[in-house]
């Protein structure tokens, strides 16, 4: 199944998990600017980090250099798997976005690294109210995307997917319970695994209220 349900998703990656793992499962394939980028972000937030959408737990163990704890979530039982094996030192979960197994305002930061662009554009708000549900009050997520036309879907290699903007992902994340802090986007340059235009922002969860 390839349709942008969560079992379509997770069929789908968990039939090329392998092929995934070998192009961009590890840090040293990563571009160096989201390297140091994520690293700064990870260095200025306190508490449990959870790596939603975690893949094969790269970012993750990335997250938990030092003495930081994190953890990571993802659909896919394949990626789990291969985490778990490449990392066993950290917690990595089989589950849904939708209904985080993470206790409420236990988490510190969220990083959703590509991991929103296969949520129906109609649905990223519920996904991101139950990013802010699991946030403690002025945590911070940061999101990695494709940027274009908002809302607009096009072929990826594995699932559907769906462009987004800064502004228009930032009006979204406002309704939800953050504040933006930070946004960047920049052209690829050859040899990084994509072609197309990436975009990244941070933002903070409102401590006055939950969404």
């Amino acid at each position: 199944m390839n349709d942008g349900s969560d079992a379509g998703v997770a069929a789908a990656y968990d039939a090329r998990a392998a092929e995934y793992v070998a192009l961009a499962g590890a840090i040293e394939q990563m571009d160096a600017r989201d390297v140091t980028a994520i690293g700064r972000w990870r260095d200025s937030m306190p508490g449990v980090l959870l790596d939603a959408g975690c893949g094969p737990g790269h970012w993750t163990a990335f997250l938990a250099r030092g003495v930081r704890e994190a953890r990571g979530v993802d659909l896919s039982i394949g990626f789990i798997e291969s985490a778990r094996l490449q990392h066993p030192d950290i917690a990595f979960e089989l589950g849904s976005f939708r209904e985080l197994p993470v206790a409420t305002g236990s988490v510190g930061g969220i990083l959703a690294w590509y991991s929103l662009i296969h949520t129906p554009p109609a649905e990223v708000r519920e996904i991101l109210a139950e990013f802010a549900r699991v946030l403690a009050p002025g945590g911070s997520i940061l999101i990695g995307f494709f940027d274009g036309e908002p809302r607009e879907p096009f072929a990826h290699a594995v699932a559907p997917a769906y462009f987004w903007s800064a502004d228009a992902l930032a009006a979204v994340l406002s309704d939800a319970g953050f504040e933006v802090a930070s946004s960047e986007r920049r052209e690829r340059m050859p040899g990084e695994v994509s072609i197309r235009p990436h975009a990244a922002l941070i933002a903070h969860r409102r401590a006055s209220s939950l969404p």
